[in-house]
């Protein structure tokens, strides 16, 4: 079997916000899986295919007359991911007791120790959307409940789910390599209560959560909120997050459609996370 490679993309951005913010969210709609930002703007990273390589011609933000960005690019090999995160992975603090790390950091005394290997994974608490849905967990009641991480990415947010008290969790993904680093991440934590599954929001059929988690970007979760709402039980939370301030209002209106209420909101450099409940 020949080595996976990824096509590494550097991009200076100039002004850095709300340019790199936007610049993440529409690579991600061309399939760039990971994002490391840097101080003069960004590293993405997509699957190699020979066939075809990413086109930019729908990226708005590279026609905007009030951004600079250049960008250049390389083939690397999986292996090289660790390394990368080494130079540019730091600690981050979710409140006081909520601590996301790599393996070769530090150990401090908190209440939630988590530490994350995320490779190829989206999701180590740096972003915005991470960070907010982390704190979100923080605040509701897991405690003896369902839960559900629906993309889940690096795993964090089930781990952490385990952390605070869930009955079970079941992670999914629908790319390969996340689905493999969760599993990694979910044993490195201790996790006996993590279902890690390959897929997408079909696993979902008779399946019920009493709290649902998906961060994940706007046009798949306004796709999938029915099946979620169809999925969550009585007085059951759904956490969502992945899109922009713009957007909550189209989020919330087919949420109410389905007989969810909004609650609240956490938001971060134009980042939103809401709460609903049923």
């Amino acid at each position: 079997m020949s080595e996976t490679t990824y096509l590494e993309y550097t991009f200076a951005v100039e002004p850095l916000q709300p340019g790199t913010d936007i610049l993440i969210a529409e690579l991600s709609e061309l399939g760039f899986e990971s994002f490391v930002e840097t101080e003069n703007g960004l590293i993405g990273y997509v699957l190699e295919d020979d066939q075809v390589l990413p086109s930019f011609d729908g990226i708005r933000i590279l026609k905007d007359s009030t951004h600079t960005i250049t960008w250049e690019s390389k083939s690397v090999a999986q292996q090289n991911w660790n390394a990368v995160w080494e130079q540019s992975f730091s600690p981050i603090s979710v409140d006081q007791d909520c601590v996301v790390r790599a393996p070769f950091h530090e150990y401090k005394q908190v209440t939630h120790d988590i530490v994350i290997e995320p490779k190829m994974s989206f999701g180590t608490g740096h972003h915005e959307t991470t960070y907010m849905m982390l704190k979100h967990v923080l605040t509701i009641d897991v405690k003896d409940k369902t839960v559900l991480d629906m993309g889940c990415g690096t795993g964090v947010l089930a781990i952490l789910a385990e952390k605070v008290g869930a009955t079970s969790v079941d992670a999914i993904d629908i790319d390969n390599w996340c689905y493999l680093n969760a599993l990694e991440n979910t044993e490195r934590n201790g996790c006996e209560k993590v279902s890690v599954y390959e897929g997408d929001s079909g696993l979902l059929k008779e399946r019920s959560y009493d709290i649902i988690l998906a961060n994940i970007n706007r046009n798949v979760l306004l796709e999938d909120i029915s099946i979620y709402a169809s999925c969550l039980n009585k007085n059951g939370i759904l956490l969502l997050s992945g899109f922009y301030t713009d957007d909550l209002d189209m989020i919330s209106a087919k949420c109410t459609a389905l007989g969810l209420q909004f609650e609240k909101k956490l938001e971060k450099n134009k980042w939103v996370a809401a709460k609903y409940v049923f």
